[in-house]
C-alpha cells in the first residue's frame, strides 16, 4: 500500500513542477495553493454507478470512503474545514482513485478502486488509517476528531436482520430525483387501486381454491414462505399452498443452485413439444397444487403484499434467501431497482423455458425502461400467460 500512495510532498511537489498547459486541466488556484478540482454530486453519483457497474462484470471490489462535516453544520467554520480537507484528500490518493462531493459542501467522498487484498489487515481498516492520519497531521486532531469517517466495501457483506444492501453505495436509487420519485408515486398508486380491485373481483375464486385445498389435503390453505423484496429486505410472501404440509425443501434448493448456476438440465414438457427449466414431476405438489401453478393462480394471495406495500403489481420475482445467496453480482441488481412484483416480463415472455441469466435480463430491462404502458400491456398479458400455463409446473 506505501508503494501505491504517494505521500502529501512529493506529490504537491510534482504537480508544482508541471507545465502550465498540463495544470490548466487541474483547474489550480492559488488560494488554497494548489488545489484541483474535484467531482461535483450529481458527476461522482454517476461514477459510483458507473464503478459499481464495473466490478459486478469484473468481480474486483472497491471501497468508498466518506467524510462527513455534520459536527460542524450549524458553524461557518464547515464550509471553510471542508474546502481545507480537499487538497489533504487529493494529495493522500492515487490518480486512479476518483474524489467528489457525495454531498456538496458537507459530505466528502473517495471512490478507491484497483485495490489489493492481499494483506492480511482488511483493506478497509488501511485505508482508514492512511485519511485518518493525513488529517490529523494537516488539520490537527481537535478538528479531524469531529468529522465522522465511513468506509463502505463493495460488494457489501450482509446481516440478515438488516437486509442485504448498504443503501449508502446507491445513491442513484435511494434518492434518484423528482422524476424517480414521481414514477415510483403513480405505480404505487396503480397498485393500490388494482389490488384492491382485484381482491374484490376475485373473491369467488378464491373462496373456491381455499375450499378445494381444504378439502383434499391437511395443512393450512395459505403457505407463507419467506421471501427478499426491494434492497433484500424479508417479507412474508403469501401463496395459497400447493404442496403437502411437512415436505422436504432440499429438493427446490439443489435443483435452485444448480439453475442459477448453469448447471440445471432441461426437462421435457408434458406436451413434448418444449422443454422447461423446472422441476416438472415433484412429489412433493399436491394434485390440486399441480392445477393451481400450472395457472398461476397459487399467487392470488400476493395481493395483499402489494396492498402492504411489500410487493408491486408487476416487477420481478422475490427470490428465496437461499436463492440470493448463490447469485453472481450482477444478478442481485434485480432486487435493488424496483419492488418485486406478482407478475412480470419474465411471466409473459418464457416463464420457465428461459435460463436464469435471461430472466434476470428481462428483469433489468423491465427496470431500465419502466413505464405505466408497459405496466398495463404486461398486465393485459398475464391472464393468457396464466390460462395456457406455457412453461408454469
Amino acid at each position: 500500500m506505501g508503494n501505491n500512495y504517494p505521500t502529501i510532498a512529493p506529490l504537491a511537489d510534482q504537480v508544482a513542477v508541471l507545465p502550465k498547459r498540463l495544470r490548466a486541466p487541474f483547474n489550480l488556484t492559488s488560494t488554497p495553493r494548489n488545489r484541483v478540482s474535484i467531482l461535483q454530486e450529481k458527476t461522482f453519483h454517476d461514477m459510483l454507478t458507473l464503478e459499481r457497474r464495473r466490478a459486478e462484470r469484473s468481480g474486483k471490489p472497491f471501497v468508498l470512503m466518506l467524510i462527513d462535516a455534520a459536527a460542524f453544520i450549524e458553524s461557518r467554520t464547515a464550509e471553510s474545514i471542508m474546502q481545507s480537507l480537499v487538497p489533504i484528500i487529493l494529495t493522500s490518493t492515487r490518480e486512479t482513485d476518483l474524489v467528489g462531493w457525495y454531498k456538496k459542501g458537507s459530505v466528502l467522498a473517495v471512490i478507491f478502486t484497483e485495490l489489493g487484498l492481499e494483506s492480511k489487515t482488511p483493506i478497509t481498516d488501511i485505508l482508514r488509517s492512511k485519511i485518518a492520519n493525513a488529517m490529523h497531521t494537516d488539520l490537527g486532531r481537535r478538528i479531524a476528531s469531529k468529522l465522522r469517517l465511513a468506509v463502505h466495501l463493495f460488494p457489501e457483506g450482509h446481516n440478515q436482520n438488516e437486509g442485504l444492501t448498504d443503501f449508502t453505495l446507491y445513491p442513484d436509487l435511494s434518492s434518484g430525483g423528482p422524476k424517480r420519485d414521481l414514477s415510483l408515486i403513480v405505480k404505487r398508486s396503480v397498485d393500490i387501486v388494482g389490488g384492491a380491485a382485484l381482491m374484490l373481483l376475485l373473491t369467488p375464486v378464491v373462496a373456491a381454491i381455499a375450499l378445494a385445498i381444504k378439502l383434499t389435503s391437511k395443512g393450512p390453505v395459505i403457505f407463507r414462505q419467506e421471501r427478499l423484496g426491494q434492497f433484500g429486505k424479508r417479507f412474508k410472501c403469501l401463496k395459497f399452498r400447493t404442496m403437502y404440509a411437512n415436505n422436504d425443501p432440499k429438493i427446490h434448493q439443489e435443483y435452485v443452485q444448480r439453475f442459477i448456476a448453469g448447471e440445471a438440465d432441461k426437462n421435457p414438457s408434458e406436451t413434448g413439444k418444449t422443454e422447461v427449466y423446472k422441476i416438472t414431476k415433484d412429489p412433493r405438489v399436491t394434485r390440486v397444487g399441480r392445477f393451481l401453478r400450472k395457472t398461476s393462480l397459487d399467487e392470488l394471495p400476493q395481493f395483499w403484499n402489494v396492498l402492504m406495500g411489500q410487493m408491486s403489481l408487476v416487477g420481478p420475482r422475490p427470490p428465496v434467501p437461499y436463492e440470493f445467496e448463490v447469485y453472481d453480482l450482477w444478478h442481485r441488481r434485480r432486487v435493488l431497482e424496483l419492488k418485486p412484483g406478482v407478475t412480470g416480463l419474465w411471466q409473459v415472455s418464457g416463464r420457465s423455458r428461459m435460463c436464469f441469466d435471461d430472466m434476470v435480463r428481462l428483469d433489468l430491462h423491465y427496470s431500465q425502461s419502466w413505464s405505466l404502458w408497459l405496466d398495463i400491456k404486461i398486465l393485459l398479458a398475464t391472464p393468457r400467460a396464466a390460462l395456457t400455463g406455457e412453461g408454469a409446473y
